[in-house]
């Protein structure tokens, strides 16, 4: 499968002309395709990628799992990748010396199953420029200021790989239940552009 970039006019274009076809065949009705839409976007909650993030702070052979197989890993807490799109999940985790940071530098490859729809600013050419090129600038621009001494790995998204960043538990949280650990869960801290 290739990873090609086209303009948001172009890939708009091609969408009404399917929905099109597909009426005229009586296969569907744009009303159809909406209802549909909405059902995929019901089930893509950041809620899914902190109720994993969660699970591995409390639970070190999860996180190991889910470091080694992201896919085989969210199916054990009921997340199916598979009805999403044929991707592996390859979750990277940042450490004290380390901060990873999620990007799609030809459009916006992004998990949608476990972070929700991707931001405006992830699809934005600026975003996707400066994230490879300046990720500390970048990240500065969100208010996240990382240590000179701390590296940055930035993971750029395919058609085929989307990335999953497993921050570091915040201080202080070792008698939080799992689910308070859920709530300090944000879609930034995934994607990398916060810290929790």
């Amino acid at each position: 499968m290739s990873h090609v970039h086209e303009t948001s006019g172009s890939a708009a274009n091609r969408v009404k002309a399917l929905v099109a076809t597909l009426e005229a065949a009586g296969v569907l009705t744009e009303r159809d395709l909406d209802a549909s839409v909405e059902s995929f976007l019901e089930r893509a909650q950041p809620a899914n990628g902190a109720r994993i993030i969660a699970r591995a702070w409390v639970d070190p052979s999860f996180r190991e799992r889910l470091l080694a197989d992201g896919n085989a890993a969210v199916e054990e807490l009921g997340v199916d990748l598979s009805h999403w799109a044929p991707v592996k999940l390859r979750v990277v985790a940042n450490e004290p010396g380390n901060h990873n940071l999620i990007v799609c530098t030809l459009c916006s490859c992004y998990p949608i199953a476990l972070l929700g729809p991707s931001p405006t600013w992830y699809k934005s050419d600026a975003y996707r420029a400066r994230a490879v090129r300046d990720p500390r600038g970048v990240l500065a621009e969100f208010g996240t200021q990382i240590a000179d001494e701390v590296a940055i790995t930035v993971w750029d998204s395919t058609a085929e790989v989307r990335y999953l960043v497993l921050p570091q538990r915040p201080a202080d949280t070792e008698a939080a239940s799992e689910d308070a650990l859920r709530a300090l869960v944000t879609r930034n801290g995934m994607i990398g552009t916060a810290l929790l």
